[in-house]
């Protein structure tokens, strides 16, 4: 075999390279984010219940978001029903962000910690409560 010392060098090499990340970071943990939600708005509230269940709004926001901007935009409905028959506006502005008033206590801290980047905010502006 030619040049066999330096293959093997340069396998050793790139495995070290490779497994630099998971073994400095070995024992390492980030805290999990526990969105705050106790803003002014709901603890004022009798019956703490978002539009849909903790369960699908932890799991599906983003699609319910996306539902919600296609609703708005390409089919001009204005109006939410949830899965109890409720009826809700559908607006991030005034519907999601009057309740959830702390974006940066509430949403940026699970899409930190994920490393999402969201693009809602290149169309809504942010609210300064």
């Amino acid at each position: 075999m030619y040049n066999g010392s330096k293959i093997i060098v340069g396998l050793i090499v790139f495995a070290g390279i490779v497994t630099f990340p998971f073994i400095y970071n070995l024992g390492k943990v980030n805290a999990k984010p526990e969105p705050k939600i106790d803003t002014p708005v709901i603890q004022q509230l009798k019956e703490k219940n978002c539009i849909e269940s903790k369960e699908f709004m932890k799991a599906n926001h983003m699609q319910l978001l996306n539902k919600w901007r296609d609703m708005v935009v390409r089919n001009g409905k204005r109006v939410y029903v949830n899965s109890k028959g409720e009826k809700y506006e559908i607006s991030l502005q005034n519907t999601c962000l009057k309740c959830h008033s702390n974006k940066k206590e509430f949403c940026d801290e699970c899409h930190n910690y994920m490393s999402v980047k969201t693009h809602c905010w290149n169309c809504h502006l942010e609210s300064k409560g």
